[in-house]
């Protein structure tokens, strides 16, 4: 398997490898171009999205900046609005399902680390370095009719169902039913979403 192969998999797996870093810088120039095109400009963010994201649906608007570690591997449905600052760690897939609003500064991560330090990083070199860090990562799934609330931070693994709001500041550390309103630190249903 590749190292992409592994990443996606979501088996432990080498983020030092060419591959990935070739796709990485790809997406960082992406980003930093997207972020610095006029607002006004519809035709060349439209361009830059469609390089950079695995797909997406109609009417999509991300608000700059927005901040992504592949890019590829993200996927949007219909009618979804991301706001300004937030950061979708894709190193995994993180698809979002229709009629989606992210608040500002939401963060979502696919990526996790090993505990051990001996496992994320090998062992020591001669010259005292170490390799790139070892990683896993889980996917993020996110329903139809989601709202998430500005600041809300959405772990590796998470599946939000439809028809659900989150709410701000709330860290989602495991899967939300769908038809529900959820928030806190962890983050917890507190009520049907009629």
């Amino acid at each position: 398997m590749t190292e992409r192969e592994k990443m996606l998999a979501g088996e432990l797996y080498d983020c030092g490898d060419s591959q990935l870093l070739n796709q990485w810088h790809k997406a960082k120039n992406l980003m930093r171009d997207y972020n610095l095109t006029d607002t006004r400009d519809a035709e060349e963010k439209d361009r830059i999205l469609s390089e950079l994201l695995g797909g997406r649906g109609k009417n999509l608007w991300i608000t700059a900046p927005f901040y992504v570690d592949y890019g590829n591997n993200i996927y949007f449905g219909n009618n979804c609005e991301v706001n300004l600052n937030c950061t979708f760690l894709d190193s995994n897939k993180i698809i979002v399902g229709d009629n989606a609003l992210i608040a500002p500064n939401v963060q979502i991560y696919t990526a996790f680390h090993p505990t051990s330090a001996r496992e994320r990083f090998g062992e020591q070199k001669a010259d005292g370095s170490f390799e790139f860090c070892k990683t896993r990562t889980a996917p993020v799934i996110i329903g139809n009719n989601v709202w998430i609330g500005g600041g809300a931070i959405i772990l590796p693994g998470v599946t939000i169902g439809d028809n659900v709001v989150i709410g701000a500041g709330s860290v989602v550390t495991k899967d939300i039913p769908s038809n529900t309103i959820a928030y806190g630190s962890p983050c917890q249903v507190i009520r049907d979403n009629e």
